[in-house]
């Protein structure tokens, strides 16, 4: 027999002063979004100040806060019944944005006007591989480093690369550090025969190289671009080390977002094992959309029968009754497999504490639709 799972108490969490950051992650579909607006939105209400930070380019987070659109500031949100003490307020990552500020706040402003003209780093801060995730960890940084608001909490990527952040400073280290950067980078840092004797080494080769390949401008505009930031990448590498460990820190929490679905839940798994190996504080995994069994306590099978028999005989005068059976059994049914699946995953993960959000009838919409997330936290652990 599956031992049942420890309950996750929400609230205790999101009451607990030392607890600085949550952290949402999991599969695309699962309710990611929502549950991490419901979140902060509770912990507002409770006494928190609050901001939600999402990764996440879909609308979702802004629509359920009752905002028209969310940018790279944070924006308040109205309607929150936090009294005097809590606030909630919600942004939107924009990754060029944050690169673009991190140049005009660690450059001088000719230095900054120059990176920010150039073509290379325009097209770097906008679509490069990884510059996300490192942006991510730069805005996560920037918020704390402001002492602003007690909890963050972010909303991450509906995707496996959800992850990706932790690898940033690991990722930036090996392209500061890469042999062809330095190389780009060396003509710029040595002048008169040392350049000269740089050339002879072979410089001029790797440069005729990519000539062909990047053509003369490209090269030219990555040459500048990596010549003018050269001054800026030992804060870029300390920034990104130092939010890693605040993320390791004891008072930053993860939350894995699942539903009852044996896609999602594998996805979950792989998420509970990554921030295992990474050491990354686990709070425990939120199960969202679970079909609750109907109070009556007839089985699907004595339901469906029921239904068979009154069909057999008088279909015609008991539709209602027919119709309900049915749905009866269809519920019954469908809880039964989202049972054995969930028990599957805590047979795999018996120390992950687990809260349950029940199926909701209409889409989230709104904030009494958060509130009715938020205080389906709380009856998991019966404390409505």
């Amino acid at each position: 027999m599956t031992q049942a799972p420890t309950v996750l108490d929400v609230d205790r969490l999101i009451d607990d002063r030392r607890i600085r950051i949550l952290v949402c992650c999991g599969s695309g579909g699962v309710g990611k979004t929502t549950t991490a607006a419901a979140i902060g939105l509770r912990a507002a209400e409770r006494g928190r100040r609050v901001v939600v930070l999402t990764v996440d380019p879909a609308r979702r987070l802004a629509q359920s806060m009752g905002l028209t659109s969310l940018d790279n500031t944070p924006r308040p949100v109205p309607g929150v019944q936090a009294g005097s003490a809590g606030s909630l307020h919600a942004m939107m990552l924009d990754m060029k944005r944050t690169f673009d500020e991190i140049v005009e706040a660690h450059a001088d402003p000719d230095r900054a006007a120059q990176i920010l003209a150039n073509p290379f780093y325009q097209s770097l801060s906008s679509s490069f591989a990884g510059t996300q995730e490192y942006m991510a960890m730069e805005k996560l940084g920037q918020l704390r480093r402001a002492e602003e608001w007690d909890l963050i909490v972010v909303d991450t990527p509906p995707s496996r690369s959800a992850l990706d952040f932790l690898d940033a400073p690991q990722r930036l280290a090996r392209f500061l550090d890469g042999r062809l950067l330095r190389l780009l980078i060396a003509p710029a840092k040595v002048g008169g025969r040392a350049y000269m004797r740089v050339l002879n080494a072979g410089f001029g080769v790797v440069t005729g190289v990519l000539t062909k390949i990047l053509g003369t401008q490209v090269l030219r505009d990555v040459q500048t671009f990596v010549s003018a930031l050269d001054t800026m990448f030992g804060g870029f590498r300390e920034r990104a080390d130092y939010t890693y460990q605040l993320l390791r820190a004891p008072g930053t929490a993860f939350l894995v977002v699942a539903a009852p679905e044996p896609d999602a839940l594998r996805e979950a798994s792989y998420f509970v094992e990554r921030l295992d190996e990474e050491r990354m504080p686990l709070a425990g995994l939120i199960l969202n959309r679970v079909q609750r069994p109907p109070a009556a306590h007839l089985s699907a099978a004595r339901s469906v029968a029921a239904a068979e028999t009154l069909e057999a005989g008088a279909p015609a005068a008991y539709p209602l009754a027919i119709a309900a059976l049915r749905l009866h059994a269809e519920r019954m049914q469908q809880a039964a497999v989202q049972r054995r699946v969930a028990e599957h995953f805590t047979a795999a993960h018996p120390l992950v504490p687990v809260a349950e959000v029940p199926a909701q009838p209409d889409d989230i919409h709104d904030l009494d639709g958060l509130r009715r997330i938020g205080e389906a936290f709380a009856a998991v652990n019966g404390s409505e």
